[in-house]
């Protein structure tokens, strides 16, 4: 008698293709950033989130029992995802992008659920949260809620093709984009019609682009491949991702495929342009003769060397400086940022030795950083505005001692 199974390929186990897709998932939702503090257990929690109310310390998702969801269900899962509503009933604080989240299909809540349920648990007790009176009575967010938050699992546009829709539901939903690339108000909230417009990252000091302007990050004259590199490799010849957005590429869009990055990248590229006003011209004549040549010598001594005489950079490893829209959208901070603290695109699978720029806060005052930064501002026709030494004094206050 043959043997029927000789050669026959093992079925694949459906829990473990279960578990690996929600791995993949809850790397795109990036929910290790949160839920890991640095150097601690994946997932154990703990970590403290800065917000202008207070720190709100983010709760242990392991399968542990006491500590962490090894009680909850998938339908209760699926109800804090959707709705924002925790398994004991409790409002959640829109520290969590529920309002992000709530557009992830079941089927994907599942899949992340499992994978959830898989890791090791780990017993270690939440913290409590210290909010200062009156954002510390969970009932207002009642109020929040109806001024912020709508409910509903995303919805494929049936004028769009299936790849603009795969990749408006990573960026709307799982990759909660609009985040941190929509401003903030005072009561925590964002308006959807400024969606993908630009804003502070609370708490973090660093701008996050608009993307909806082709003179911060807008992406319509981008081609797919620049802004692919940029999401998934944290380089690309236009330019690179520093500050909290290296974090997300590092945790997360480095692990995406290239057929979900792509996706993304088309969406981005088709958000509508916003700019009502005319493109600003250079802004050179602002600038004091002797501060612009304060900030050509800065430059010709310690930035030349990687970045150009004339600012072209050698892309993808010593980006752009001119023309490069990062550097003259409205906001200096974070060339201002990168001036001080220096930094490092995110080691990834396909940039695992990336180049950095050294920090010159040690090296130069604030007159010579103000200087620096307005001269890349202005120079090579750059369109950027003239920044002071007391913008430059703000953000080294908040250098580490």
């Amino acid at each position: 008698m043959p043997d029927a199974v000789e050669g026959a390929v093992a079925s694949p186990n459906a829990t473990t293709q279960l578990i690996t897709r929600g791995e993949y998932l809850a790397r795109a939702g990036d929910c290790v950033a949160c839920h890991t503090t640095p150097g601690g257990k994946v997932f154990a929690g703990g970590r403290p989130m800065p917000t202008p109310f207070g720190n709100i310390y983010v709760p242990n998702i392991t399968p542990d029992e006491e500590t962490g969801i090894g009680q909850w269900t998938a339908d209760e899962f699926y109800r804090m995802m959707h709705t924002g509503i925790s398994r004991d009933g409790k409002l959640l604080y829109p520290a969590m992008p529920f309002a992000s989240y709530t557009k992830v299909t079941r089927d994907d809540s599942d899949a992340i659920y499992a994978y959830l349920m898989s890791v090791p648990p780990v017993r270690q007790p939440n913290r409590a949260h210290e909010l200062r009176f009156p954002y510390n009575q969970r009932e207002l967010l009642v109020g929040w809620r109806a001024l912020y938050f709508k409910e509903g699992e995303y919805q494929p546009d049936p004028d769009q093709s299936a790849q603009w829709n795969r990749g408006a539901y990573l960026v709307q939903g799982l990759g909660h984009c609009a985040m941190c690339h929509t401003a903030v108000n005072a009561l925590g909230g964002s308006s959807e019609s400024k969606a993908f417009e630009g804003g502070m990252i609370p708490n973090q000091n660093w701008y996050a682009p608009s993307l909806t302007s082709n003179r911060e990050a807008g992406l319509g004259n981008w081609s797919i491949r620049e802004i692919t590199d940029l999401l998934q490799v944290g380089v690309s010849h236009r330019g690179t991702v520093y500050g909290p957005m290296a974090e997300v590429v590092y945790n997360s869009l480095q692990y995406l495929t290239d057929e979900d990055v792509e996706a993304m990248a088309v969406y981005l590229k088709a958000l509508p342009q916003r700019d009502a006003e005319p493109p600003p011209t250079s802004q050179a004549r602002l600038v004091e003769p002797a501060v612009m040549e304060l900030g050509r010598r800065v430059y010709d001594k310690q930035c030349a060397m990687c970045h150009g005489a004339e600012g072209k950079g050698a892309p993808p490893d010593h980006p752009p400086l001119a023309g490069n829209q990062s550097i003259t959208m409205a906001s200096p901070v974070n060339s201002i940022r990168m001036v001080l603290n220096g930094g490092y695109p995110p080691g990834t699978m396909k940039n695992p030795r990336p180049h950095g720029m050294p920090p010159f806060s040690h090296i130069l005052n604030d007159e010579e950083v103000a200087a620096v930064v307005t001269y890349i501002r202005v120079a090579w026709g750059n369109s950027g505005a003239p920044v002071t030494p007391a913008q430059a004094n703000d953000l080294r206050r908040l250098l580490p001692e």
